[in-house]
């Protein structure tokens, strides 16, 4: 799952200019990336995504397996074709081409949909959390040092990315005896979502 920035919680252009005339105003930062890696729930609704999306990528392995059936029966056939036969075989690779690519597009917007629905209630309760501990620490803004924002350089004691971790597990409901643990968290991935297996455009061959 691709990691969502704290945008409505992490002051990070907008903050800026006012670091160089602040006076006694505190700050903080975190690593929006870490937290989310240890978020309870994230590896929950990571799980359930890639389960909703096992039928989707063995839909799209279909679609893309019949394709190349195609592709490769024209190409063992085309010497063979009259004029007309292979504009024929052509216009059908094409109509083929533009419905796999309408409908793994389809699948796509489906999928980030799903992922968004999931990462919803977890990115809530993180940006709950990090304007609880903003007013506690009397902080003017907390920023994120994730990859992409505009930090390069901190205080290593102004990082509450643990402060903000511990309070998110303490907030977490309790997982009644004997239920059955998560899998184990996968390494975030940097980027946009990932498409469902298989979303590769390929091209009918040409004249």
């Amino acid at each position: 799952m691709r990691i969502l920035s704290f945008v409505g919680a992490c002051a990070l252009m907008l903050g800026v200019p006012a670091l160089v005339s602040a006076q006694g105003q505190k700050f903080a930062y975190v690593n929006s990336a870490a937290i989310l890696q240890s978020a309870p729930g994230r590896a929950e609704a990571e799980a359930l995504f890639d389960k909703d999306m096992t039928s989707m990528r063995a839909a799209v392995q279909k679609l893309s397996d019949s394709l190349n059936t195609l592709q490769e029966a024209y190409a063992k056939e085309e010497v063979s074709l009259s004029p007309a036969a292979k504009e024929a075989r052509l216009k059908t690779l094409r109509d083929k081409q533009a419905d796999y690519q309408d409908r793994t597009q389809k699948m796509q917007e489906q999928a980030q949909a799903r992922e968004a629905e999931l990462m919803q209630p977890i990115m809530d309760n993180v940006r709950k959390v990090l304007d609880d501990l903003r007013a506690e620490g009397g902080f003017a803004f907390i920023f994120d040092v994730a990859a992409g924002s505009l930090i390069v350089s901190a205080d290593k004691n102004l990082d509450i990315t643990d402060r903000v971790v511990s309070k998110l597990r303490l907030s977490a409901p309790r997982a009644a005896p004997g239920a059955a643990k998560p899998p184990a968290a996968k390494p975030p991935a940097a980027g946009p979502t990932s498409a469902p297996a298989g979303l590769n455009t390929k091209k009918p061959p040409t004249e």
